[in-house]
C-alpha cells in the first residue's frame, strides 16, 4: 500500500481477549482499509502496533488513533490489584467487610457467601470527620489528623489509596482537602465524589477501592502507549459510556475503560438502528472470550448505572451490556454428567485446537469447523488456516468421556453455548419491559454471524442483521465515537417540596465537571450537547425509574412521565408521593467528521461451491458457499447457505433467507427450521 503523509489517518483499535482489530479511514477520500490480528496478551501496546501494520500503516501516519481495551475488565476478573489503602469516617472501616446480605449463591455452603474485601483490616483507616446527608459539617477534619494519616498509610506499604467519606456526594470539602495533601505523597489517589457522587455507601466505597486498585496498571499501559506514540498523533480512549476520552480523563477514573471494547460495538450498533430506523434492537456481540449484549431503544444504547463485575460491584454510569463467558475460545468439558461450555476461554495462546498454536481442548470454534461453517481451506485475516484433523481430536475427546458420537458432541457445544445467549437476551430485554421477540438483532463480532440465526429462532425473533464490516464492528465504532463524559450525582427532592433552584444548581455544577476536559481540549461552549435523565423513586423505594429528556421546571409533566414509565416496567403505578433521587448527564462533543458508517466488507481469496454442514442429527446438507462482496444488493439468498467475508463467516440455515442492502448490510429472515 502506497504510505501518506502524516496525520492523514483516522483509525480505531479495538483490543479484546483474542483479537484486536482495526478500522482506517483516510480524512482526505479513499479506500477504508481493515484487519483483524491475534491478540498479544503479554504485550498489547505490540498488538496495537501489529493491527496499524496490517492495514499497511505506520503510528506516525496517523492523526486521531481511538483506542477501545479490555485490560482493566480483565484485570479485575483476574483479580490483578494494586496494593490500596481504604480511608472512612470514623465508624464506617467495616463497610466493605459488611457489604450486603446477598448471598452469591444461596444453596451452597460450601462457596463464600461474598468476597472477600478488596482492603484487608490493615490498610484500613478512618478519620474523625462527619457531613449528614444534606452536606451540613458536623464534625471538622483537623489538619493534624490528616498529617497522621499520611504517615500511617505510608508505613503501610499501599500503592494507592481510595478515600470514601460518608455522604461526600453532598458535600466533597473533606475529601478534596485528604486528596490534595495525600497527592503529595502518593501517586494513586481515588476520590469517591468524583468516581460515584451518589449515596448508598457500599457501592460507593467498593468503586472507588476498584477504581484505586486498578489506577497503577492503567497508568502503567498509558504511559506505554504515550512512549510509543509519535509526538504529532493524538490518542484518545473509548470509555464504558459509549464516548472517547482523553487518556488524562483515564488516567484518573480508569474505571472508564471497564467495558470499553463492548461499548464501542454498542455505539455502531446504535447507529445502524437509526440508519434503518428500527426502534428495538439487540446488539449481539460474539468474539472469541465473551458474547456482550445490549438492548439498543429508539437508537440509545440502554445506559446503566449500576453494575457488576466478576461479583464487585460497578456504580457508575456506562452501557448496559449483559457480558457471558461464551465465545469462539470457550472451552467445552463434560462436568457430572452435563456438558458445559465456558467461561473458560483458549484465548489467542495457545487458542483453539484447529489454530495449531498448541490447543487441545474443544472449543466453540473447533466445534464450528467439525459442523462445516467454516472453512479449512481458507486463511483466516491473511495469517490463520484452521486445522480440520486437530479439531476432530480434540472433540473426539469430549465426545469419548461423555459416550456420544462426534456430531452429537459437536452439536451439543453449539446448542448448549446458544442457550446461554438465550438467557443474557431474556435479562436485557424481558427484564427491563421489553417484549424481545418484536427486537431485530444486530449480529457482528468474529464469530456472532454464525450463531445469530439460531439464537434467535430459539428465542423467537424474527430478523437478524449482519452489518458491513460485522467482525471489526467494536473498532468501527470506535473511529465513529464522539468525545464525551457522563455521570450521575444523588439528589433528593421530594415532589411536595418541589426546589427548581436547587435542582438546577446541581446540575450546572455537573455540567461544569463534564464540560471541563471538554473545553481543555479545544471545543467551545456552543459546540457541545448535553443530556440529561432523571432518577424518581416512589418515597421509600430502593431503586428509582429513569426518565429521558426531563423538563425539570415541570414537576407535574415530569411525575405523569414517571407514572408512565413504572406502570410500562412493573405493570403498576400508584398516587403514593414520589420523590426525584438522582440527574444523570452526559456532556458530549458531536463530530461532523465522519459521514457514515457503512464500509464496503473486504473480499475474500476463495469463496464459492458448495460443502457439507451439519445443522441439526438429520445428517449433511449440501451447502452454498459465496463471497459476501460479491451479493448484489436485493439479491435474495436461500438457507443454507453460507457468506464470507475476508475476517467472518455467516450462517444461513435451512429455512431462513439472506438479501443485502445498498448499504452492504445483510438483512436475514430468520424464518422456521424445516
Amino acid at each position: 500500500m502506497a504510505t501518506s503523509s502524516a496525520g492523514d489517518w483516522l483509525v480505531g483499535v479495538d483490543i479484546g481477549g483474542t483479537f484486536t482489530d482495526v478500522v482506517a479511514l483516510p480524512r482526505a477520500g479513499g479506500a477504508t482499509r481493515t484487519g483483524k490480528v491475534l491478540t498479544r496478551s503479554g504485550d498489547r501496546v505490540a498488538s496495537l502496533v501489529t493491527a496499524l501494520s496490517a492495514v499497511g500503516l505506520d503510528w506516525a501516519e496517523v492523526g486521531d488513533l481511538v483506542h477501545g481495551t479490555t485490560m482493566v475488565t480483565n484485570a479485575i476478573v483476574q483479580g490483578r490489584f494494586a496494593r490500596t489503602a481504604l480511608v472512612s469516617t470514623r465508624g464506617f472501616g467495616d463497610t466493605l467487610a459488611i457489604g450486603r446480605q446477598n448471598r452469591r449463591y444461596l444453596y451452597r455452603l460450601d462457596r463464600k457467601p461474598k468476597l472477600d474485601p478488596l482492603v484487608p483490616d490493615a490498610r484500613c483507616f478512618e478519620v474523625d470527620e462527619r457531613c449528614d446527608h444534606h452536606g451540613n459539617v458536623l464534625r471538622e477534619l483537623v489538619d493534624s489528623e490528616i498529617d497522621e494519616l499520611a504517615s500511617e498509610l505510608a508505613a503501610g506499604g499501599a500503592e494507592a489509596v481510595a478515600i470514601s467519606l460518608l455522604h461526600s456526594y453532598a458535600n466533597p470539602a473533606h475529601e478534596e482537602r485528604l486528596a490534595a495533601r495525600l497527592g503529595e505523597r502518593f501517586a494513586y489517589v481515588a476520590v469517591s465524589n468524583r468516581v460515584n457522587p451518589e449515596a448508598r455507601e457500599y457501592e460507593r466505597t467498593a468503586t472507588t477501592v476498584l477504581s484505586a486498585s486498578v489506577m497503577p496498571l492503567a497508568a502503567g499501559y498509558l504511559d506505554s502507549l504515550e512512549a510509543r506514540k509519535p509526538a504529532q498523533a493524538r490518542l484518545h480512549l473509548f470509555h464504558s459510556g459509549g464516548d472517547m476520552a482523553s487518556p488524562e480523563a483515564v488516567r484518573h477514573l480508569p474505571l472508564a475503560l471497564a467495558m470499553s471494547g463492548p461499548a464501542a460495538g454498542v455505539t455502531a450498533a446504535a447507529q445502524v438502528a437509526r440508519e434503518l430506523a428500527l426502534d428495538h434492537v439487540i446488539s449481539f456481540d460474539m468474539g472469541g472470550t465473551t458474547t456482550d449484549v445490549c438492548l439498543v431503544s429508539q437508537g440509545r444504547p440502554e445506559i446503566a448505572s449500576d453494575r457488576k463485575l466478576n461479583d464487585h460491584p460497578l456504580r457508575q454510569s456506562m452501557v448496559a451490556v449483559e457480558s457471558i463467558g461464551a465465545g469462539g475460545g470457550s472451552i467445552a468439558v463434560y462436568d457430572r454428567g452435563v456438558l458445559r461450555v465456558g467461561p473458560e476461554s483458549a484465548g489467542a495462546e495457545p487458542g483453539p485446537a484447529c489454530y495449531g498454536r498448541g490447543g487441545s481442548r474443544p472449543t466453540v470454534t473447533d466445534a464450528n469447523l467439525f459442523l462445516g461453517y467454516l472453512d479449512p481451506d481458507r486463511l483466516y485475516g491473511n495469517e490463520l488456516r484452521l486445522d480440520e484433523k486437530a479439531a476432530r481430536a480434540a472433540i473426539g475427546q469430549l465426545a469419548a468421556e461423555a459416550g456420544m458420537d462426534l456430531r452429537d458432541t459437536a452439536l451439543g457445544m453449539v446448542k448448549v453455548t446458544n442457550q446461554a445467549m438465550v438467557r443474557a437476551l431474556r435479562r436485557v430485554t424481558v427484564e427491563r419491559g421489553i417484549d424481545g421477540r418484536r427486537c431485530t438483532l444486530i449480529a457482528f463480532g468474529g464469530a456472532g454471524p454464525m450463531h445469530a440465526v439460531a439464537v434467535a429462532r430459539a428465542y423467537g425473533v424474527a430478523q437478524v442483521i449482519v452489518p458491513a464490516q460485522s467482525s471489526v464492528f467494536s473498532a468501527l465504532g470506535c473511529v465513529h465515537a464522539q468525545m464525551g463524559y457522563a455521570q450521575q450525582q444523588t439528589l433528593r427532592v421530594p415532589r411536595q417540596t418541589w426546589n427548581v433552584g436547587l435542582i438546577n444548581d446541581v446540575r450546572e455544577r455537573l455540567w461544569a465537571r463534564l464540560a471541563a476536559p471538554l473545553l481543555a481540549a479545544g471545543f467551545a461552549v456552543d459546540e457541545l450537547a448535553v443530556e440529561e435523565t432523571a432518577a424518581i423513586r416512589y418515597r421509600g423505594q430502593s431503586y428509582a425509574v429513569e426518565i429521558a429528556a426531563p423538563d425539570f421546571s415541570d414537576s407535574g409533566r415530569l411525575g405523569r412521565d414517571f407514572l408512565e414509565q413504572h406502570y410500562r416496567l412493573y405493570g403498576f403505578a400508584t398516587d403514593e408521593p414520589w420523590e426525584l433521587t438522582a440527574i444523570r448527564m452526559r456532556v458530549a462533543a458531536p463530530r461532523a467528521d465522519i459521514a457514515a458508517l457503512t464500509v464496503p466488507p473486504a473480499a475474500v481469496s476463495a469463496a464459492g461451491g458448495t460443502g457439507p454442514c451439519l445443522f441439526d442429527r438429520s445428517g449433511e446438507r449440501m451447502t452454498r458457499r459465496c463471497d459476501r462482496s460479491a451479493l448484489a444488493a436485493g439479491e435474495t439468498v436461500h438457507g443454507p447457505a453460507v457468506i464470507e467475508d475476508a475476517f467472518s463467516t455467516v450462517v444461513v440455515p435451512p429455512g431462513a433467507s439472506l438479501v443485502p442492502d445498498a448499504r452492504g448490510h445483510l438483512l436475514i429472515t430468520v424464518g422456521e427450521a424445516p
